[in-house]
């Protein structure tokens, strides 16, 4: 912008260019929105302040071409726009609606933190939940549950666990609540389980254990998606999952879980029984009693929309 100005004032200071000068200041002085400006401050705009304002209503008209004709500018994402600075007339440039709103989307991105799901789950939203009957006490729990999180976000919400058949929106539900938390300013997390619980094997010979693990349970709002999908070993039931569940328990901190077994099938048939085959229930009902105080089992009824064109 400075070289603008002394370019200008360059061109000025040249006597055998001062016809081009007188021409592109005319031309100036005539855009509209230049008048409009010096009409509206009439008062205090006199002929030596926009002697001394040349170069900046040069580079305002220049730039807003620029920006009106969609080519590169001095700031791109952003307009110019006159205004008064003590004797002289300056330019500002402010964020065009568009740089806002981009703004705004990646604020609310950041603020749910997704591994390992769906990429079209970002785009989730409670007002495109199909609603029905039989899916009304999800949609009503999670309303609920946004609703007094967000009047008392320090004290302790029980989550929801979410269960029934595939393809009936229990992750989609998740993420539109997600959305909806980031709308009212809150972080959440958003894993899937079975891939999660892979890294974390993988992760114990690269010492990255730790990190992951910490990174997830002490998440402000934790949602686990698909907990009971693939065959669990003792040491995630204990060690990964565990861990997780004690520590927000602890904390009280919202914890969302959705899974295709109810809670009495998960203890049963699928924390019971390590991928070895042993039978250990006294463990599965330790952590089904961390996973019923964080949350409220709810089933979520409909067709396996997945299969719908």
């Amino acid at each position: 912008m400075e070289n603008m100005g002394r370019n200008l004032r360059i061109l000025m200071n040249k006597k055998d260019l001062n016809q081009h000068y007188d021409a592109l200041m005319a031309k100036v002085m005539a855009d509209p929105e230049v008048q409009k400006f010096i009409q509206a401050h009439q008062q205090v705009i006199d002929q030596p302040m926009i002697d001394r304002s040349a170069a900046k209503l040069y580079e305002f008209v220049t730039e807003k071409n620029k920006f009106q004709a969609e080519k590169t500018s001095l700031a791109p994402g952003y307009q110019p726009r006159l205004i008064l600075n003590h004797h002289f007339i300056d330019v500002t440039y402010e964020p065009t609606a568009e740089l806002v709103a981009a703004e705004k989307a990646r604020t609310l991105q950041a603020r749910v933190r997704s591994i390992n799901m769906p990429k079209n789950i970002r785009q989730a939203r409670l007002s495109q939940f199909y609603q029905d009957d039989a899916r009304f006490a999800a949609l009503d729990a999670a309303t609920l549950f946004l609703d007094h999180y967000a009047k008392a976000p320090d004290q302790f919400h029980q989550g929801l666990y979410l269960y029934g058949s595939f393809g009936v929106g229990k992750t989609y539900l998740l993420g539109a609540m997600a959305h909806e938390l980031a709308v009212r300013g809150f972080q959440t997390t958003l894993v899937h389980f079975p891939t999660f619980a892979v890294e974390m094997k993988n992760a114990i010979g690269q010492n990255d254990l730790t990190p992951k693990l910490d990174a997830i349970k002490r998440s402000r709002i934790l949602m686990i998606d698909d907990i009971g999908a693939d065959s669990m070993s003792s040491w995630i039931r204990d060690d990964v999952l565990g861990v997780i569940l004690q520590y927000r328990m602890q904390e009280e901190l919202a914890t969302f879980f959705s899974s295709n077994f109810s809670m009495a099938q998960l203890e049963h048939e699928h924390l019971s029984v390590t991928q070895r085959g042993e039978h250990e229930p006294l463990k599965a009902k330790r952590i089904m009693e961390r996973i019923r105080f964080l949350s409220r089992e709810i089933e979520l009824l409909g067709k396996n929309r997945r299969l719908q064109p």
